[in-house]
């Protein structure tokens, strides 16, 4: 199955250093992860609210980045998606204008809080904000904004309006993006089996409390399922949830693990996993997809591949480029008649 295997001495990719004239902002945020082994306690601890975490789950969570490299690439990716969605978005500047992108991360370096505080620094009062997960929940893209509000408080002397993009996931370039993925691992197995390889989509599993309170992230997932589908007629799929948290609260299922033996119960012999939750390689799936998932699947006689992940898919940054643009413009940070239309750009 792909995965990234690179250390954290790889030059990460870097946007572009000539910032000084830039005249509107963009904030890309992601999860975070831990850049060695030692982090790993810090970087729980923040994701636990700081609540006492045991040494055994420490050591549990630090295995599993052991596994995967004794790291995570999540800010080196997240920096490369940063930087083709910044090229893209000054590739369709008007005269006189020009993009800055800035990465920040909510559970480790560089903080949001932190780079709030450059942007201010740097005299920024205004950014959109874009979270690189498709699909709304309060408790994930909703957790993401409030650490930003915090973060605009607590600076209250230079405090950055931030217009949110809350949603994507019927983006037009990340579905092409997507079935691009799946067209190219369905053609590792083989040609006689293709047209009946179970595609088993993903997200990250949340509480079932979520449930209580409307939230639209189950809704969310299945729009994006049935666009895909429609892409791929007649070949059979499933949904699952993955990477659920152990705790003692119930959380949404199936849980990928389970479809995955029952396709094995049936007699299936070839599967395929396609995260869709996700949009770049972390431990949810260089270790929960690559290592447990496929040491199952390995017990079970099953042949499973997954999808390479969307990454710095072109289609993908084009069209998050172009949701970027609409949004300034609704907010009139940009006027219409300055507002290009590249592939894959058009919003739900």
């Amino acid at each position: 199955m792909p995965s990234t295997r690179t250390t954290p001495g790889d030059v990460a990719v870097t946007l572009d250093e000539a910032h000084g004239d830039a005249t509107h902002h963009l904030m890309v945020l992601a999860y975070g992860g831990p850049d060695k082994l030692e982090d790993v306690r810090p970087y729980l601890m923040d994701v636990r609210h700081h609540r006492p975490t045991s040494d055994e789950l420490v050591e549990e969570i630090t295995e599993r980045y052991r596994q995967i490299g004794g790291f995570s690439p999540i800010l080196r990716l997240t920096r490369a998606e940063a930087a083709g969605i910044e090229t893209a978005l000054n590739a369709d500047a008007a005269p006189g204008e020009r993009w800055r992108v800035w990465v920040a991360m909510r559970h480790w370096h560089p903080f949001i809080k932190d780079v709030m505080a450059e942007m201010a620094a740097a005299g920024v009062t205004r950014t959109v904000g874009l979270v690189m997960a498709p699909h709304y929940s309060r408790m994930s893209i909703g957790a993401y904004f409030a650490r930003v509000e915090d973060a605009s408080v607590e600076d209250a002397d230079a405090p950055i309006e931030t217009l949110p993009i809350e949603r994507w996931g019927l983006l037009p370039g990340y579905l092409d993006a997507l079935h691009n993925r799946i067209t190219t691992a369905l053609d590792r197995f083989p040609a006689e089996v293709r047209a009946e390889v179970p595609v088993i989509f993903t997200a990250h599993s949340l509480p079932e409390r979520i449930l209580t309170w409307d939230d639209p992230y189950p809704k969310e997932l299945q729009e994006t399922v049935a666009a895909l589908t429609a892409r791929l007629p007649g070949q059979p799929w499933e949904w699952a949830y993955q990477s659920a948290a152990a705790t003692p609260d119930p959380w949404l299922g199936p849980d990928a693990g389970e479809v995955i033996q029952r396709l094995a119960d049936e007699g299936k012999r070839h599967v395929m996993i396609c995260p869709i939750g996700f949009v770049c390689e972390h431990v949810e799936i260089l270790f929960d997809i690559d290592v447990e998932f496929a040491h199952l699947a390995e017990g079970l006689g099953l042949h499973l591949e997954r999808i390479e992940m969307l990454n710095d898919h072109p289609a993908m940054l084009a069209g998050l480029a172009g949701l970027v643009r609409e949004r300034a413009t609704e907010a009139g940070w940009l006027t219409p008649e300055h507002v290009a239309a590249p592939s894959g750009a058009s919003g739900p």
